[in-house]
């Protein structure tokens, strides 16, 4: 089943009140709160390049794969590049458990390995 899942990029922006995030860039308290609990079933094409715009990610990430029984080991499935981890969410966790002192020292090395990459 293909979802949106809003609540990892929540977490993984560290954006704390969805909600009033989604109000102040000028969604309809509707909208906020049927995204806030993933019910948004689907979404026009404007929509998703604002939310993408804001979160700095692509359509995909706001994309979810959850695979059948019958493709749950399937490595092969053209959607297997969106199945999700919690990966993210637990570098999250991470991040926020280490020293304010060390952070500088892991932005250097991010921003190192960035630049190398480039």
């Amino acid at each position: 089943m293909l979802t949106f899942n809003f609540t990892r990029i929540f977490k993984s922006r560290g954006i704390e009140k969805p909600f009033s995030y989604l109000v102040k860039l000028g969604y309809s308290d509707n909208f906020a709160t049927r995204v806030v609990n993933n019910r948004i079933e689907r979404l026009n094409l404007k929509d998703i390049e604002k939310l993408c715009i804001h979160f700095k990610c692509t359509p995909n990430d706001l994309l979810e794969w959850i695979p059948s029984d019958q493709d749950l080991n399937n490595e092969t499935h053209p959607l297997v590049s969106i199945k999700r981890s919690n990966k993210v969410v637990e570098l999250t966790k991470i991040l926020n458990s280490v020293p304010l002192d060390r952070l500088n020292d892991i932005e250097k090395m991010i921003n190192k390995e960035i630049i190398m990459r480039t």
